[in-house]
């Protein structure tokens, strides 16, 4: 609905500003982008800068929490038969080290850099939902915050950071200890998938002009395929989660055995997850070192293209190798080759970037300055992981070395090698960038040789003791195996990287206390971040840039200087409102003007609401936790309610000559987009559900089972219609609204289109409510009760989770029907209603699969 040509043309160089003005303007920027003072305002805070630094806060203090347990267990495995941990504290150690460092550390906490540097490296001034962001942290730090809250109950999780069932069912963990672990760790899984809409609108519609996708920098090709593997990756892990969760808390049967359920199922649904899990880790890990290589070597960077089909390769790949985790299951011989092939093939798009980097090096003039040495120290650690990593990729070997140490050493030598070295290379490079400090050179070369030598001598005899036989996740060995000194060695070693850890948090302290005031650009980096002044402001740049290469700060010296005045793109405040500049997802050209909210209690009311609903599901109190639903709808009602407001123009001059539609009326808004990311995640979901359902069939005899009948097809049919009816009536409430358009606002709703159109939104809720109605009908006589089979629980959990769409596309019609009722939406401004349709059409399309999966295949079979 573009009320603007596709690729408008820029208007005329500005012209000298009056310095008097140019003060002017950006003391009114900072005004309108700075967060209120005091602690309130620092909770109500929404910018990108504030909120990524939280994140990466967090992140680290997971990390020291999460290295203190991994110390415990390690003395506790310093010696064959000493008992610093009892068996079941040791499991509890166990799993909570492992989960803070996948769950609460590692995704977390890449994140938070990608929050950070993004729009700066874009050349935006901030994130385009910045609400969702904050909010985001809130569900992270809360989620972590529960799960460890499971010490004072004496209930910490000790079934792995994997969670196997069935030992984390009710019958072999009838406790709390689970329950935590399931809901703590899918509500803080929340704040990632939540990133990830973010982060793929943000690289997709928010790049300076001029920035099209040959000259995005490379960490922002690598967080754009990591976000989208988190969006493919991790649903499977959040079903497997409500699953279990369900059936721990309502005796469903999903994966126990005596009623037709699978315990395989959680594994498959689980590395579903955990594989891809490795190389979400690894890519935005990869990214940053591209982006300090190049700057370091003095060049840019060696084969870009290849790197990025690599990072592209990777991505694709990983999802083909889930299956490498389950080798010992009894999987088919003729199915692990080829898992075990595809765990191969990814080495080629890993070694691709590897001989990228070194090119970049060897054709370069290497500057060995702090961040380097990490980098060196990355290529030490993480190749002979990932030649290990192959090694396991071949079954007889992993048959043999399965659930020893060695599975250990190889985990610890690609996550720490391949992620935290090119973090902490990462944390040093951009450090004076967050503080306009420098870090001090002798600390941090001594914290780096700590951290080096004492990883390499921690984890490094680990491939020995796994290869003479010693398992992994057990409490003690026998004197037999003649690894107690091997053990030793390495728990004195841990500790010695403990200490590295320590004095690199020292060191970022002191140096953000009393550090040396760094230079703009201290690194003499090409591009954009390094273009923000010192301070960098809340808004990032007083004018957007306009790029017109891969390194504008080596291209154009003087573009640094440019975004310091407020003559350009967006330096003349618009009415109070923070402006983002929306560019075309192909060409960068500049599209639209998009509006962001400022600082709100909604993001942490929202999160506590929802924490307290979880504390009530998990205290077993189910109707306190179906009462918190409702001040839970209430506030994303204020939330959605308050995101755009009626005396919005539809239009705004983005610098003198070019006049941009703002995101109302824009065809590549946001909202849109972000609605399109939302449903692929929520897709993936849905298949997951789909493949759960027949992986269980496979499993059985019969399929419904004996005593379980599939019913007539009268009542389906009907609920069929009605929901066919659906999504009739949403597109005449869409072509409705349309019918009235003639370019400008309509305060009144748009006159009798705007009526015809809310009339059309409340028929598609009403038959929305009659097919719910309908299609419960249809299953409670001949399904029966779910705990009965796990037929009759996965069917009742896909038609439930297609209800649940159902009842939503229902809130969102009355709401968008309301919306036109008070003139936020109109014919000139139909986005809302442009996504309710959009949503109607999803939400049928899956009703169609649900109800052929339900109710056409067991009359197939």
């Amino acid at each position: 609905m573009s009320t603007t040509p596709d690729t408008p043309a820029p208007g005329p160089p500005p012209g000298p500003i009056d310095p008097l003005e140019n003060a002017a303007r950006l003391e009114e920027l900072h005004r309108i982008w700075g967060n209120e003072p005091g602690f309130a305002g620092q909770l109500k805070a929404v910018n990108h800068s504030t909120i990524a630094l939280r994140f990466i806060i967090t992140g680290f203090a997971f990390l020291l929490v999460g290295g203190v347990l991994g110390m415990f267990i390690r003395l506790q495995l310093a010696w064959f038969d000493v008992e610093v941990l009892d068996p079941a504290r040791f499991n509890q150690f166990v799993t909570m080290h492992g989960t803070t460092m996948m769950f609460l550390f590692a995704v977390p906490i890449l994140e938070g850099f990608a929050m950070y540097l993004l729009p700066k490296m874009l050349g935006s001034r901030d994130l385009p939902f910045p609400r969702l962001s904050a909010f985001g942290y809130w569900c992270y730090l809360f989620g972590g915050l529960f799960l460890y809250s499971s010490f004072l109950f004496d209930a910490a999780p000790d079934g792995g950071w994997f969670m196997y069932v069935p030992l984390s069912d009710s019958t072999y963990s009838p406790g709390l200890d689970a329950d935590f672990w399931l809901i703590g760790v899918t509500f803080a899984e929340i704040a990632a998938v939540l990133a990830a809409i973010e982060l793929i609108v943000a690289i997709l519609i928010t790049r300076a002009p001029g920035m099209d996708l040959r000259r995005m920098p490379l960490f922002a090709w690598a967080m754009l395929v990591t976000a989208f593997m988190i969006a493919f990756g991790f649903p499977p892990l959040i079903l497997a989660s409500i699953l279990l969760e369900i059936q721990r808390a309502f005796d469903f049967a999903f994966f126990e055995v005596a009623r037709g359920g699978d315990p395989l199922l959680w594994q498959h649904l689980f590395w579903l997850f955990g594989h891809p899990e490795v190389y979400i880790i690894f890519l935005p890990a990869a990214g940053m070192v591209s982006m300090v290589i190049s700057t370091f070597a003095r060049r840019p960077i060696v084969g870009y293209t290849w790197i990025v089909l690599a990072f592209v390769s990777v991505g694709f790949l990983s999802f083909g190798l889930w299956v490498h985790h389950m080798y010992t299951v009894g999987i088919p011989l003729l199915a692990l080759a080829f898992f075990s092939a595809a765990s191969m093939a990814v080495a080629i798009p890993m070694g691709i970037q590897v001989f990228a980097w070194i090119a970049t090096l060897w054709s370069g003039k290497p500057w060995l300055r702090i961040p380097m040495l990490y980098l060196f120290g990355f290529f030490f650690i993480f190749i002979p992981g990932g030649l290990t990593g192959v090694m396991l990729a071949m079954v007889p070997l992993d048959w043999q070395v399965h659930d020893t140490h060695f599975v250990v050493a190889h985990l610890h030598y690609v996550l720490i090698g391949g992620m935290m070295f090119p973090l902490f290379a990462a944390l040093y490079y951009w450090l004076p960038l967050a503080t306009g400090r420098m870090p001090s050179e002798s600390l941090s070369r001594t914290a780096f040789w700590m951290v080096f030598l004492g990883f390499n001598l921690t984890f490094l005899p680990m491939h020995l003791t796994g290869l003479l036989g010693m398992p992994r996740r057990v409490y003690t060995y026998p004197e037999e195996l003649k690894v107690q000194w091997l053990n030793l060695f390495s728990t004195a070693a841990g500790f010695v990287l403990a200490v590295g850890m320590v004095a690199i948090a020292i060191d970022v302290f002191i140096s953000l206390r009393a550090g040396r005031k760094a230079a703009r650009n201290p690194w003499k980096a090409g591009t954009l971040e390094w273009a923000v002044p010192f301070p960098v402001p809340q808004f990032n740049f007083a004018s957007v840039p306009r790029v017109d290469s891969r390194y504008p700060l080596w291209d154009k010296p003087e573009t640094d200087e440019a975004t310091d005045r407020a003559d350009g793109l967006l330096g003349k405040p618009g009415d109070g409102r923070r402006e983002l500049l929306g560019t075309g997802i192909l060409s960068a050209a500049p599209e639209q003007v998009i509006r962001v909210s400022t600082s709100t209690w909604l993001p942490i009311l929202s999160a506590l609401v929802l924490s307290a609903l979880l504390a009530c599901f998990i205290a077993k109190w189910y109707l306190g936790a179906a009462l918190m639903v409702l001040p839970l709808l209430a506030l994303f009602g204020i939330w959605a309610w308050t995101t755009g407001h009626r005396q919005a123009p539809l239009r705004h001059e983005a610098e003198p000559g070019l006049v941009l539609p703002t995101q109302y009326a824009c065809r590549n808004a946001p909202g849109w987009w972000a609605l399109v990311i939302s449903l692929l995640i929520d897709g993936t979901l849905f298949a997951s559900l789909v493949f759960a359902y027949f992986y269980l069939w496979l499993g059985t005899e019969a399929w419904p089972p004996a005593g379980i009948g599939i019913g007539g097809l009268g009542m389906p049919l009907l609920a069929l219609a009605l929901l066919a009816g659906c999504v009739g009536a949403g597109q005449w409430a869409w072509r409705s609204l349309g019918a009235g358009r003639d370019g400008s606002p309509r305060e009144d709703g748009g006159g009798a289109s705007g009526a015809r159109s809310t009339l059309a939104w409340l028929v598609s809720a009403v038959l929305g409510i009659a097919f719910i109605a309908a299609h419960w009908l249809a299953l409670t006589g001949p399904v029966g009760a779910p705990q009965v089979h796990a037929y009759a629980s996965v069917v009742w959990t896909l038609a439930g989770f297609h209800l649940v769409h159902v009842a939503v596309a229902v809130l969102v019609a009355v709401f968008v029907a309301a919306r036109i009722r008070c003139g936020y939406v109109n014919a000139a401004r139909p986005l809302e209603a442009r996504v309710a349709a959009a949503l109607w059409r999803y939400t049928v399309a899956q009703g169609l699969v649900a109800w052929a999966v339900i109710h056409l295949f067991p009359r197939m079979i």
